[in-house]
């Protein structure tokens, strides 16, 4: 047959999961497919000009004239999907992995491509996660001046079969993927994003109007005390803190703050505190329209501070027209410190326990013991208090009783207030590192009950039902947490690659494991579990490579240790990583 050599951008794609999903019902799988392709996948295709090459029962190869169109292409179509899937069980979601690529192929007389431009799009497409689209550096040069594109570097990543390492970026598309395009053009070309929950809102860190850095946590911590209030409220989506806190000391723009976040609301407002009296200012807007809902400022002394939040909420709550029921009420007027001195200590400590780092908990710790002091009923204090140990604890910087110092206050928080969510939240991991995984879900199920928008919860009950081999019921649970943060911490993603691993879903957990280095350079537990999947996958040369690093990075790293301190239900669970590495050769 003749053969014709061409340059050609080529996006790969194929269904995440397909095995379990026709497994479980083949027949309802297929008719679902064949709905996509004919309502959404091959009008998109027809519309950015790609001729589909070949078809897989559960994936495609298409030929596109440009690279900017194979990429528009796969970004209405992951939104396409998003939107498709809203409202659908996890485990029954169809989700698409994309690759893309720019490169050599040769074009035989039946229209067949074949060559290395082909095999790098299908070898990217395998390194995607769900929902995702991965470029090489080739076709990412060709639109990155063309699209206004948010997107990860995963670095230099072998891909199986390919010489070469390729340098490659994901695309995560939905709500906060991918900004407007460049061009008018692009924005007829693509469908409008998802319209975000009727009764969705974040709050934005109040500004600190006092002319003082050292007050900034004054501010913030008011703004993360409206942010609980609001969070307890099951009628609302609430964004959780740490993401509406990375527009911090940003002049945003309210409408493109809705957009990233997927909320309908934003309440934004600035804070200035001089001796005992305090200023608050607070706006409520709509980030479709820009329209101010509401707005007002208190000038108050500093002991009504309570008082100036308790209006804040109760306003948004009647500019919003949310019907409270009793049990709403109640946790809307939770009990505040009697004494404030203590809370600004609390105020001081939460915010620094919030950085994560070895000086800043023991500083925070020093604090919230300070506060206690002063008001020894302060149930939040016992709380985060708790939280600083276990933070001891999981990183190895304190005392060996750190988990049992962690229960002791958080138990004691519990018995203050057993409506806090952080008390329960900070006894499930204490309950969970000691093994009693049944009271460990008990608990952080209860936390869930007291605040459903509790971000952090979400991810401590996967983290609970992963350890207590439930991963399926996990990456629901992390799922849920990362769309109530979606600025989520990297480490989410290796909890979203444990769970997949349990499942035996390797290819999965490697894509998630690689946007994961991409974010951290220096984990160790991350590349650790990437060379048990390459071992599991038959990778073995990758497996070395990925174990070598991991021994760069952390030279004392001990399996034992991990195998010790891992609180696995099922001791199998943790040999299943133990027998990728030997399959590796990385161990004995």
């Amino acid at each position: 047959m003749s053969e014709n050599r061409k340059l050609a951008a080529i996006l790969a794609a194929d269904v995440v999961g397909y095995s379990r999903l026709a497994g479980a019902d083949e027949d309802r799988t297929l008719a679902r497919l064949r709905a996509l392709r004919s309502d959404l996948i091959d009008p998109i295709i027809a519309v950015h000009h790609g001729r589909v090459i070949k078809r897989t029962g559960d994936g495609a190869l298409v030929e596109f004239r440009s690279v900017v169109d194979a990429v528009r292409c796969a970004i209405e179509v992951q939104n396409g999907m998003v939107e498709r899937n809203a409202g659908v069980p996890q485990d029954r979601r169809i989700e698409f992995r994309i690759g893309i690529h720019l490169g050599d192929v040769v074009e035989e007389s039946d229209g067949d491509l074949m060559g290395d431009g082909v095999n790098i799009a299908s070898r990217l497409e395998g390194v995607a996660a769900p929902g995702a689209i991965c470029l090489s550096e080739d076709a990412y040069r060709q639109v990155k001046a063309r699209l206004d594109l948010s997107v990860s570097d995963l670095g230099s990543t072998r891909l199986k079969n390919i010489a070469e390492p390729i340098r490659v970026y994901s695309l995560q598309v939905g709500s906060a993927g991918t900004k407007a395009t460049a061009t008018p053009e692009a924005a007829t070309s693509r469908p409008a994003a998802a319209a975000p929950p009727k009764l969705s809102i974040a709050v934005l860190p109040f500004a600190n109007m006092s002319g003082d850095p050292e007050q900034d946590y004054f501010a913030d911590g008011i703004s993360e005390d409206i942010i609980t209030a609001l969070s307890k409220l099951s009628q609302l989506f609430v964004i959780a803190r740490n993401s509406s806190f990375t527009f911090k000391g940003q002049n945003v723009n309210v409408q493109d703050v809705g957009v990233k976040l997927g909320v309908r609301y934003v309440l934004e407002g600035s804070v200035r505190k001089s001796g005992n009296r305090v200023r608050i200012t607070a706006q409520l807007i709509d980030a479709i329209s820009g329209g101010h809902l509401w707005a007002e400022r208190f000038d108050r002394d500093l002991t009504d501070i309570f008082a100036v939040q308790d209006d804040v909420t109760q306003h948004i709550v009647g500019a919003l027209a949310l019907n409270l029921t009793e049990d709403d009420r109640q946790r809307l007027a939770p009990e505040h410190p009697r004494n404030t001195e203590a809370y600004d200590y609390f105020l001081r400590g939460r915010e620094l326990w919030h950085q994560l780092t070895k000086e800043t908990n023991v500083a925070a710790r020093d604090l919230l013991q300070r506060a206690i002091e002063l008001d020894p009923n302060f149930a939040a204090a016992h709380a985060f208090l708790a939280l600083t140990h276990g933070l001891d604890y999981l990183n190895k910087w304190g005392a060996s009783d750190s988990m049992a110092q962690a229960e002791e206050a958080a138990t004691r928080a519990v018995t203050l207030d057993e409506g806090d969510p952080w008390a329960h939240w900070a006894l499930a991991s204490a309950k969970l590192y000691t093994r009693r995984h049944d009271g460990a879900i008990e608990e952080v199920e209860r936390a869930l009950v007291l605040n459903p928008n509790f971000a952090e919860g979400h991810v401590c009950r996967g983290e609970v039902l992963y350890y207590s081999g439930r991963p399926e019921e996990a990456l629901e649970s992390f799922a849920r947490g990362q769309t109530l943060n979606p600025y989520f911490p990297d480490v989410l993603l290796h909890f979203q690659a444990l769970a997949l691993f349990q499942l035996g879903r390797y290819e999965e957990a490697v894509g998630l494991l690689l946007q994961r280095l991409a974010r951290n350079a220096v984990t160790d537990v991350s590349r650790a579990l990437l060379a048990a999947c390459y071992g599991h996958l038959g990778r073995l040369a990758e497996a070395h490579a990925a174990w070598q690093e991991l021994l760069r990075v952390n030279p004392t790293y001990s399996l034992e240790h991990r195998r010790k301190v891992l609180p696995y239900k099922n001791p199998a669970h943790f040999e299943q990583m133990v027998d990728g590495l030997r399959k590796a050769g990385v161990v004995q």
